[in-house]
């Protein structure tokens, strides 16, 4: 079965595509801005545009305009290919790609936020979730136990805290078959980690 991977939920962005868990092919760019634009022009340089049955996408937490524009692309395909859609957590992907060069070792997962604040999340040794994600301002972020920290604030955490090993990592589409299966959801919708900055106004009484 052909699945098509999409992740721009943070300053990444990246597709792949693959038969069964072999990768065909690939891309990864760190652009920081402009998902929307740039991630057409990556699916269409893939074989057949990335067509395939199913497809994969990162439901975030990340940047809010990231974890939209990739959900959203995600949903547009699978309606025009009749193809299933599944959804990941993308701090998922980004510990699953540390697993595969330190298994079976405890980790947390730091990645960039909204104002200021990181996201974090912990692992245990078998990949189990210790601690849900969660946002957290760096002072507190510092205080995971976890000797390995990955992902795009994992040097800062550990500079903040003075001891322990920085991997810095980006959700990689690439990386899907590193993935628990129990990680995929039938019914992805977004994950952004933090509750919206802008609130509806107090109807008045």
């Amino acid at each position: 079965m052909l699945t098509l991977a999409i992740d721009c939920a943070t300053e990444a962005c990246s597709v792949a595509l693959f038969d069964d868990d072999r990768l065909i092919t690939g891309d990864f760019q760190l652009l920081g801005r402009g998902h929307a634009e740039q991630l057409v022009p990556m699916l269409a340089k893939l074989p057949g545009k990335g067509r395939a049955e199913r497809i994969a996408v990162g439901l975030g937490p990340g940047s809010f305009t990231g974890v939209r524009v990739g959900l959203a692309a995600a949903r547009a395909l699978a309606f025009a290919w009749n193809a299933a859609l599944v959804g990941y957590p993308t701090l998922e992907l980004v510990a699953a790609h540390a697993r595969m060069t330190h298994a079976q070792v405890p980790l947390a997962v730091a990645m960039t936020g909204g104002h200021g604040e990181w996201f974090v999340q912990r692992f245990a040794a078998d990949g189990s979730e210790v601690a849900a994600c969660a946002s957290r301002p760096p002072e507190d972020a510092a205080l995971v136990p976890e000797g390995l920290v990955v992902g795009s604030q994992a040097e800062a955490l550990v500079v903040r805290r003075g001891f322990g090993e920085v991997l810095a990592l980006w959700p990689d589409a690439r990386n899907l078959p590193q993935l628990p299966l129990q990680a995929l959801t039938s019914d992805p919708h977004p994950l952004y980690g933090r509750a919206p900055d802008a609130r509806l106004p107090t109807p008045a009484c």
